[in-house]
């Protein structure tokens, strides 16, 4: 069987991250350890472009990123350890103008020891519909997770997230799951878009889980005063509010690192997460754009911008590779 050097590469970081020794790693797929080693070798030598077949093992890579920029990759990523090798990528090429590839940034901090096993498994959520929204403010998701304060016990988050954008509106840390919390969130969520003014033809459908708040008449009553559709996901069916229970997985992973002993302080680091999840954090599924980007529809000229700044790099690496093989 012929492996495509993405597969190959696929291949390499489940045998670099996998706890079991190669052998073990590799068996379950068929992979002969000499033609394992031989990938990698090339690989390390190469990069990605190596592991093409029918391609010789390059003496001289063209398009080997200068060493200032290695350290440049390096100094960031000690800068900012929380950021994945795509993530790093991203912000590298928007914030230094220089494009590099997610593989080279693994590669460089494989290198430095700055890779690790993963502590946790990703979960992808189900969050594909069978029409899928094709713009902003088309369907809301919207929930409640707990959370903890010491002293005071259990808070509930009330959150509202646009399905496209995957944008946070409006969220309420409550100390109840009532209709009333439910409609406060929203209120803030109409405010937050614009769309308690503005004339639309179709305001945004919510789609909720059958918890008691969401199912009861009070809210089916500020919901058609208000335009608003309701759907409900299938009952036991969690995924079905893939995104926004995902986005809640994601805050509690980062703020419940710290003990709380007073609301006002787990309404702080509630307020900096959404700040940092809304404006800095890029996300695979959005084409690595920040929900911001997406909901105020600055994508597609920084997908542009970056699309630029890959073309210059990428040319002028062959112009540093064509002026050393000329001297």
């Amino acid at each position: 069987m012929r492996y495509s050097a993405s597969e190959k590469f696929e291949i390499i970081e489940l045998v670099e991250q996998s706890s079991l020794s190669i052998p073990r790693t590799l068996a379950p797929i068929g992979i002969p350890r000499s033609t394992f080693y031989d990938w990698y070798s090339r690989y390390q030598e190469g990069g990605i472009e190596a592991l093409e077949d029918g391609k010789p093992r390059p003496r001289r890579i063209w398009n080997k990123i200068p060493d200032k920029i290695e350290t440049a990759i390096v100094n960031l990523a000690l800068e900012e350890p929380d950021l994945s090798p795509r993530e790093l990528a991203v912000n590298f090429t928007d914030t230094k103008g220089s494009f590099v590839s997610e593989a080279t940034v693994y590669r460089l901090l494989k290198d430095h020891g700055l890779i690790t096993s993963p502590a946790f498994i990703l979960m992808k959520a189900a969050d594909r519909f069978a029409n899928p929204t094709t713009a902003p403010n088309q369907l809301w998701q919207t929930d409640f997770t707990y959370l903890k304060v010491i002293g005071w016990g259990w808070f509930y988050l009330s959150t509202v997230l646009d399905d496209f954008s995957r944008y946070i509106l409006a969220w309420k840390l409550c100390t109840t799951m009532a209709a009333t919390d439910v409609s406060d969130t929203l209120q803030a969520a109409l405010q937050a878009s614009g769309l308690d003014k503005a004339k639309v033809l179709h305001r945004p459908r919510l789609l909720s889980d059958n918890g008691p708040s969401y199912v009861s008449s009070e809210l089916g009553e500020w919901l058609e005063d208000n335009g608003i559709r309701h759907i409900r996901g299938r009952p036991y069916h969690p995924m079905t509010q893939g995104k926004i229970e995902r986005y809640h997985r994601s805050m509690k992973n980062r703020i419940l690192l710290e003990n709380y002993y007073l609301p006002g302080q787990l309404e702080h680091s509630i307020e900096e997460f959404v700040e940092y999840y809304n404006n800095c954090r890029y996300h695979e599924s959005l084409d690595n754009l920040t929900p911001a980007d997406v909901y105020f529809g600055r994508g597609r000229a920084i997908l542009e911008r970056r699309e630029k700044i890959k073309r210059e790099t990428i040319e002028q690496r062959r112009r540093l590779h064509q002026q050393a093989i000329a001297a």
